[in-house]
This record gives structure tokens, sequence and C-alpha cells, in this order.
């Protein structure tokens, strides 16, 4: 091949390259060969004439590509990434063209220099310390590029054990090496594969070591500390998932794989050494050959690896980093962990599958609620069926499946098609194997994974109000009063304790969110006693109202003064209770109780027509059958049934039914809460600044101005409870 035919033959390589990543979602991912299988497609020796480039190319098509994994293949999902970019392989183009062995600064000048730039420049956007960078002639530290992240490994742990056995010597003496050797120990934990080290995104789960808690231990025995971020220390250039980094200035090394999630193909391993004079006690060799006029100031690679020789790899990375720059790769990275999201929500939406360990970057674990052995035939024929390709791994006992967003080209509807293929290919395997999973979830496993699981924080429309109930173990949001609905029916003996009705209240005025049991109990207290009440009773309910003085708050001692009479009877005063604890003996108000009842729940267009309205009609008048509506915007209706007499109280934020241990203050005048009132129809109350002159008016619909200017939420709470109280509030829009 002269120069001529190469042009023409790399162009055409080039085009078949381009169309090979262009289309690599059409090719199955994992090939359907078996061992042995190019054996009987290729001769049994070398040809002794050369053969023509187009029989050659022709055989990639027909004898290599059938037996290929495609990594770069969108529904690729097995290890880890293993990406490249275009900017990258034409850097790879240009340094295998240039073929320079830089084992020393003289044999390539360029190949060190760039590397040591393109070292400091990935260890700034990762943010290490500069103690790891190699920024001037006095650094101690540096970075180099190895071609793995075992052999990055295997260089610190030989270059720790040469520190170890150097303070041994200056202890002890009459040892040989050999023999501190063989007592020399290496720690690592139970998920750091191949690697002997610290490890931040193990391959299994990719789960992260306590670097800042490993890192204290390590100097307080002056232990040499390698973290090994193979897959996860590409995130790191997104400040979000530095988290895990904390605690690196202890570390000796690091390092990780740019040839994973950077856009940089294999081999390119990024690794970072704080003090580098261990490492070259190590691995420095000195024959005559090797020596330059610069040795001992300029650096040699040389002495920082296990090889002699070396590729010109800081060429490619150099052409990623500055073709999609910082930001470029970042928005890739968050890509993936966005798609790896999306994909642990569908799994976390199916009652089969289980997610044992939790979900970081773009690595899921997912495995069938079952015997290891149904994963694991879920797993064979998913990857036998080829459209896909996943690897199994092994938790704490537990067969599961890994997930990984690999691919720089996988969007959500490959995501989705992948889910669907592991879905269906289940439900076909289960019903095979005749295995029901239950989707029942039970109180007792709840509890074994989340011990507080059981109280629900449930917070009132009315400020300042908070209700903590027993959720017991699970939580709705009815937004169609399903529940509502389905318990219309029950009755049971009333509960008439004072806790029941404590509860009921505070449920009530917490708004539309519930704990079931709550639900529960909000429907079996409020739908027991449905019986229709005499006349004589309804009259009474419906007539009974009061009016409403002006209520303000004192601009000088701050209490909220007013109160609610008709024709002038005494009542107490509402006093502004701030920042003090519950007490019986607190000031609070008793009132006659009100228990209400839920009716059918109305249609939408009786509740619109009630909305547009805004007041009851005459006919609702004549039946006493008067719509109230909660303390929150929602369209849940209730009847007010006075018929039960116990006394209840308000203390400064929280409806309370009496306890017998409690100390109740004097009960206001009779005519408070006996003597007939007059309807008001709508009260509407804002915050805007208003005018003191303002009034209510009785018997009228009263103003909106009618409140103080300024008001403060006490007030307006005041406003509220006291309008309640008083029967004064029939619709309450809260805006």
């Amino acid at each position: 091949m002269d120069f001529a035919e190469y042009r023409q033959r790399g162009k055409e390589m080039v085009d078949y390259i381009a169309d090979y990543l262009e289309n690599i979602r059409e090719r199955r991912v994992y090939p359907d060969v078996k061992p042995g299988y190019m054996q009987t497609l290729l001769p049994d020796s070398a040809p002794v004439e050369g053969e023509s480039w187009d029989d050659i190319f022709n055989d990639v098509e027909r004898v290599v590509m059938p037996g290929v994994t495609h990594w770069q293949s969108p529904h690729m999902h097995a290890y880890f990434p293993a990406l490249n970019s275009f900017p990258s392989l034409l850097g790879d183009m240009l340094a295998d063209a240039i073929n320079c062995l830089g084992f020393t600064w003289a044999s390539s000048p360029a190949c060190t220099e760039l590397e040591i730039i393109v070292m400091n420049w990935l260890g700034k956007m990762i943010g290490l310390p500069d103690d790891f960078l190699n920024l001037n002639n006095t650094s101690r530290g540096g970075g180099v590029v190895q071609t793995t992240a075992s052999e990055a490994t295997l260089v610190s742990l030989l270059a720790g054990r040469t520190k170890a056995i150097r303070r041994f010597h200056e202890k002890y003496t009459g040892y040989q090496d050999a023999e501190i050797n063989a007592r020399l120990v290496a720690y690592c934990s139970d998920q750091a594969h191949s690697s002997i080290c610290a490890t931040l995104g193990t391959t299994g789960s990719c789960s992260f070591d306590n670097l800042d808690e490993v890192g204290v231990v390590s100097n307080e025995f002056d232990l040499w500390l390698h973290v090994d971020a193979a897959y996860a220390g590409s995130a790191f250039i997104c400040p979000e998932f530095r988290t895990w980094l904390k605690g690196i200035e202890r570390a000796d090394s690091f390092a990780f794989n740019p040839s994973k999630w950077l856009m940089i193909h294999f081999d390119a391993t990024a690794m970072w050494i704080k003090d580098v004079t261990t490492v070259h006690r190590t691995f420095n060799v000195e024959p005559l050959y090797l020596q330059h006029e610069n040795s001992g100031v300029a650096v040699d690679f040389m002495h920082w690896q296990i090889p002699l020789s070396r590729r010109f790899r800081a060429l490619k990375i150099w052409f990623v980093l500055r073709s999609f720059g910082i930001k470029g790769l970042q928005q890739h990275i968050r890509e993936g962990v966005r798609l790896a999201q999306k994909f642990e929500a569908l799994v976390a939406a199916d009652h089969r599958f289980e997610i044992p360990a939790k979900r970081h970057l773009g690595l899921v674990v997912f495995r069938i609620k079952s015997d290891n052995e149904v994963t694991e035939h879920l797993l064979k024929r998913l990857n036998n069926r080829g459209n896909l390709h996943c690897i199994p791994s092994s938790l704490k006992g537990k067969y599961v499946i890994r997930f990984t967003v690999t691919s720089s080209r996988t969007t959500i509807n490959d995501i989705t098609r992948d889910w669907k293929e592991i879905k269906d290919v289940a439900t076909t395997l289960l019903t095979e194997m005749k295995i029901n999973i239950s989707d029942r979830v039970y109180l007792k496993n709840t509890k074994e994974k989340s011990s507080p699981f059981g109280s629900s924080l449930l917070l009132s429309n009315s400020p300042l109000s908070p209700k903590i109930i027993n959720g017991s173990f699970a939580a709705i949001f009815d937004t169609k009063e399903i529940s509502t609905q389905t318990y219309a029916g029950v009755r049971i003996t009333r509960q008439e304790s004072p806790s029941m009705r404590r509860r009921v209240r505070g449920i009530l005025m917490s708004g539309k969110q519930f704990s079931l049991d709550s639900h529960m109990d909000v429907v079996l207290q409020t739908f027991i006693d449905s019986s229709p009440k005499n006349s004589k009773e309804e009259e009474i309910a419906s007539n009974k109202r009061e009016n409403c003085d002006d209520i303000h708050e004192d601009e000088e001692t701050g209490e909220v003064k007013g109160i609610l009479a008709k024709n002038k009877a005494p009542v107490p005063s509402f006093f502004k209770i701030a920042n003090q604890k519950y007490s019986p003996t607190k000031v609070r108000r008793r009132i006659a109780n009100k228990s209400f009842m839920l009716p059918p729940i109305p249609s939408e267009e009786n509740d619109t027509q009630i909305e547009a309205k805004g007041h009851l009609n005459g006919q609702e008048k004549e039946n006493g059958n008067q719509e109230l509506s909660l303390l929150y915007p929602g369209k849940r209706y209730l009847y007010s049934n006075n018929s039960s007499n116990n006394d209840v109280y308000f203390t400064e934020n929280v409806l309370n039914s009496p306890s017998p241990k409690d100390e109740y203050p004097p009960l206001p005048s009779s005519s408070i809460l006996s003597e007939p009132e007059k309807y008001v129809e709508i009260t509407n109350i804002n915050a805007n600044p208003l005018s003191h002159d303002q009034r209510f008016q009785h018997g009228k619909t009263a103003s909106s101005k009618s409140l103080p200017e300024s008001p403060s939420l006490p007030v307006i709470m005041h406003v509220i409870r006291s309008l309640s109280e008083a029967g004064e509030i029939t619709h309450l829009n809260s805006t």
C-alpha cells in the first residue's frame, strides 16, 4: 500500500467507522457465537503471499463483527463504560502515526511535557489538592498516565511496600527485606474487587468507602493509602459528586480511568502520587543508554511505572478536553446519571423486583424477589436473546444484575425499551417456573428497612398548627375521595374517648393527606351516626350564629383584642401566646362541641354551583342542611351536628378535647353559646392593608376590609377560629 492508496483506504475506513457507530443500534449487542467459532472461518497458517486490501477488509464483517460485543451500543449495560469519541479516535490515529516511545524526557520531549500538562488539567477538574500536581520544579507530587487502574494499584502497592520496609529498617536492624516483606499486610474492603486499596465506586454496586475515616487511620499508623476511583473518578468533574472525595488530602496516591466515562478510549488511566520519591526508589533504572543531559532535572516517566516504554496517550486526552471542554463533559456525566435514575424508577415501580443496594451515579443493581437461581435464569435468558447485555454481581449472598448506562448515545427511549425487554422476559420466566410474587407490602419488612417508619407529620392549613399522628404503615393522597367512598357504609360503635375526638379533629384540620389508619378514623368517626336529626335540633343548628366585632392586635402590648358577642355580651378576651410550652392551664376558651358528619360526596357540578354562589340557598336553610367546608382548599363538605354537649377548648394553636385531669377556666356567658344569632352569608378574609374603621356589619355580607392594617398570622388565626366557633364560616376559600 502506497501513499495514494493509503489516502483512499484511510477515507474508506473513516466512513466505515462513522457508519458503524451511527447505526450501532441495529446490531445485536451480545454475539451469538460459541468458543472456537473463528477456527472454521480462517486458515490454520498465515498466507505466504500478500492479499489484496479488498479481501482483507471484506473479512471484517464476515469474520470479526459476528463475534464482537458492541461496547458502544446504547443497549450495552455490562461492566462499566468504555467510551470513545471522534476527537479521541483522531488523537490516537495521530499518536499511532508518530509512534514515539516516551520512556524518558529525551526520547520525546513533547510526549512527556504534554502528559504533565493534561494530568494537571485533569487533577484540577476533579478537585485534587495541589500536593498531587506537578506545578513547578519544587513540586513533590505529580500525575502520570498508566495503562489500567489495576496497574496503578500495583504501582502504589509496591511503592507502599518500599516505604514500609525502609521504615522497618530504621527501627530494627538485622532483618532481610524478604523477612520484612513476609510480615506486611494490605487492607481493603470486601467490595474492592481486584484492587487492594480504598475504593470510590466499587465494581459490584458502585459503593464508596468512607475516605475521611480511612485516611485518619492510615495517617495515624503511617500506612500508604491508595484510592481507586476507576469508574466514579470521572464524575468528580461535577462539583455535586465531590462529597465522596472528602478526605483525599490524607491519601498517598489516587487513580481513575478517563477511558471509562470521559469519552477517551482505552487505554488511559490517570494516576497521581503525593510524593514521587518513593515511587522512584521502587522503579528506578539507570543504565547508561537511558541517561541524558537533563536526567534528574526533567521528568522521566520510566521511573513511575512497571513497563519501560510508553505510548503517546496524552495526545487523545488533550484532543478530548479541548473539544468538549469542562462544561460539555459535565453535561455528559449528568445525563448518564439522569438516565440511571429513570431506570431505577422503572425497576422500583415493579413489585416483582427489588434494588438491594442504593444507586450511585450510573449503576443500578436489581434482582427478582425470589431465590438467586431465578435472577440467574433471567440474566442468562436476557443475554442469550442478545437485545441487551448485563453481567451479574454478588452482594451479601444475593445474586444481582448490574445495569450501567455505558454509551454516550443512550437515550430515554433506549432505557424504556431495555426495561420492557427485562420485564417481558421476567414475566415469561416466572410463568414457566410457576412463581407468583405478591405485591403486598408487610409491615414487618417495612420496619426492618426503616425503623422510624410509622409516624406521619401532617400540617394544618391553620398556621403554626402541626399535627403528629401514627401513620402505622402507609400514606395515601386521597385526591379522588376513594377511601371515603369505600368505607362510607362502615358502621361500628361510636368511640367517645377524648383521645379519639382530639385525633379526628387534628386530622380534619390537617388537610387532605392522611395516613391510611388516620383516614379510617376520620371515616369511622364521622360516618357512625348518620341518622336524621329531629327538626328542632336542625332548626337550632341552622339559626345558631354570632356576630363579630372588630378584632385587632394591640400595637403596644401585642395582644389580640376583640370579642365574639351578641348585644355586647361579655366574653373572654383572646391573648397572644407565643413561644410558650403547652400546659393545660394556659389561657384557653371552651366552646360547645361540634361533631361533624361527612355526607355523600357531591358531584362536581354541584361543587361548581356552590362555589359560584358563595352562599346557601333558601331551600338549604329550611332543611337545616348547611354545608361547611374544612379549613383547607378541598371539596369535602360537612354537616354540623350539635347534639353532643361535650366541651372542647382551644390552646394557643391546637383544638383539643377535655381531659379528666385538666383544670378549666370559667365558662363564657351562656348567651354566647346558646342564643340564636343571625346568619352571615360570606366572610372573606385576606391580608391586604386594611383600615381600622371598618367593622363587621351585623347580619350582612362581611367586607374583605374588615381586618386591621397589616394583620399578623396570629391575628388571622384568631379571626378564623373565632368565626368558626361562632358558626360564622360557611365557605372559606384560602388563597
